[in-house]
């Protein structure tokens, strides 16, 4: 590893420099004795290492090395590529043998645990050893997509909305039989709910989960997170969390933290958290991830999708909406990249099955959320599941969105009855989703062919495991979870 790698390639600002010093001098006046250094994968979740003080100081001036392995992996850790033929199973000299990369922290991003003994925690970005950004990094496509939106004039506003699971371990599963190994996934542990389901917005199930939701609550805070509310959602031990809005790298930094703090709090109490879609639990009903954005003026602050009298968005707003519909089935295996995800596109289900917009209506895809005047303004799209990478996830809205503006693209008339319309309807399964996206000029060039060829084999490597253990005939809007889905996804996710 190079010495000075950071300095030698330029990839600090001064900010950066300033704020590393203000770790370090943090961590030696709160006792602080490790700091884990964390990428996000493929699947938006964290991995890395848990660096020493003196560790960190180094991965300062030099990054930190770590193995490029996880990204050959599956969602059980299947190998989908041979990282020892020749190009690795990517084509590609510089990936082949498993090679390290190189970790280069991001100090803006750095937290102090506070459900763990004196720890920090701070994300990395990826870095070849020449010190260009590694290709597969989904962190790095969504800064590349931030910088498009700059160079347009624009930011890109967010408001999170998620639902999840709480759910409380009666039987962790540990048994060796029940370990799994590469490509077959360990049992997940044995649950029930916390509390009773289908009486939405009830205060007296909030009130059942408090204990362990206090504590997560408290947690957030002492992040700094913008929490806005938790709330009690339709099914049994079904939450809700909102935050305020943030600059879409803050939100897909906050959700990735947001997700993997829920989950450890919840683990070291004896719950667990998942941000499965439909877990296999009978009653239990699919969740899904809200995405509210604006595009608001990169200099003034102003939101640029406030309409005049006798609009439902502006002109500006409502191009990027045309966007979002035109690449909405080339983009559905990134805002719902799960096999499982597509058990809640279904008619009357509060989720979109459909391509369509309509003004402050759940059934359609992308719901606007405005009026004359009004700065919070904005479009809402409800196609995502809970378990979306969230850079990747972000990533097809800046490009779908600003496709829309450059094209000038007509989302078509307002829906009232989008569940009744006749449109294009959303893929309906893992399959046909990559079905749509291999032919997307757009997203070859805006992810790089490399990623695409990537995402395509990877997910279709998930699906083919999933057919082969369930036939390929099942209905994924049906009910009824697979024993693979659960297995698959629910404590992993």
């Amino acid at each position: 590893m190079p010495k000075n790698f950071i300095a030698q390639h330029d990839l600090w600002s001064d900010a950066d420099k300033a704020a590393a010093l203000g770790i370090l001098e943090q961590a030696e006046k709160e006792g602080i004795q490790m700091i884990r250094l964390s990428w996000p994968d493929q699947y938006g979740l964290l991995r890395g290492k848990s660096l020493s003080i003196s560790a960190i100081k180094a991965a300062f001036e030099s990054g930190s090395e770590i193995t490029m392995a996880p990204f050959f992996f599956d969602t059980a850790s299947a190998i989908v590529m041979n990282p020892f033929e020749k190009g690795g199973g990517f084509d590609s000299p510089d990936l082949q043998g498993s090679p390290n990369i190189i970790m280069v922290p991001d100090p803006s991003t750095f937290r102090v645990l506070p459900w763990a003994d004196r720890t920090g925690w701070m994300l990395a970005d990826l870095y070849m050893n020449d010190g260009r950004p590694f290709s597969l990094s989904p962190r790095a496509i969504l800064k590349r997509a931030i910088v498009k939106l700059e160079e347009e004039g624009y930011a890109l506003n967010t408001g999170l909305e998620v639902e999840w699971y709480l759910t409380r371990i009666i039987d962790p599963c540990l048994e060796p039989e029940t370990l799994g190994g590469p490509g077959v996934p360990a049992a997940p542990p044995k649950v029930m709910p916390i509390a009773k389901g289908y009486s939405y917005l009830l205060e007296n199930h909030l009130d059942e989960a408090e204990p362990i939701i206090s504590e997560i609550v408290s947690h957030l805070f002492a992040l700094g997170m913008p929490l806005r509310s938790m709330e009690d959602e339709w099914g049994p031990s079904q939450m809700e969390t909102t935050f305020d809005v943030l600059p879409a790298l803050q939100l897909a930094d906050t959700m990735v933290l947001f997700r993997n703090a829920v989950k450890q709090i919840c683990k070291r109490r004896g719950y667990l958290a998942s941000f499965m879609c439909k877990p296999g639990i009978e009653s239990f009903s699919a969740s899904g991830w809200h995405m509210h954005q604006s595009l608001v003026d990169l200099n003034t602050g102003e939101n640029l999708f406030v309409p005049q009298q006798g609009e439902v968005l502006s002109s500006l707003g409502t191009a990027y909406v045309g966007g979002l519909l035109e690449h909405a089935c080339a983009t559905s295996s990134f805002t719902s990249p799960t096999i499982n995800g597509y058990r809640r596109r279904r008619p009357d289900s509060l989720a979109p099955d459909r391509v369509c917009w309509a003004l402050d209506n759940r059934a359609a895809m992308a719901r606007v959320i405005s009026s004359p005047g009004d700065p919070a303004s904005r479009v809402e799209n409800r196609v995502g599941e809970p378990a979306s990478n969230p850079y990747l996830y972000l990533a097809t809205q800046i490009y779908s969105g600003l496709d829309g503006i450059k094209r000038n693209l007509d989302p078509g008339k307002i829906e009232d009855a989008p569940y009744r319309a006749e449109l294009t309807t959303l893929p309906v399964n893992l399959s046909l989703a990559l079905d749509a996206l291999e032919p997307s000029a757009l997203f070859r060039e805006a992810f790089g062919e490399d990623f695409i060829k990537y995402w395509l084999e990877l997910r279709r490597s998930e699906w083919d495991r999933f057919t082969e253990a369930e036939g390929k005939d099942v209905d994924m809007q049906s009910d009824t979870v697979t024993d693979w889905e659960h297995r698959e996804y629910f404590e992993l996710m």
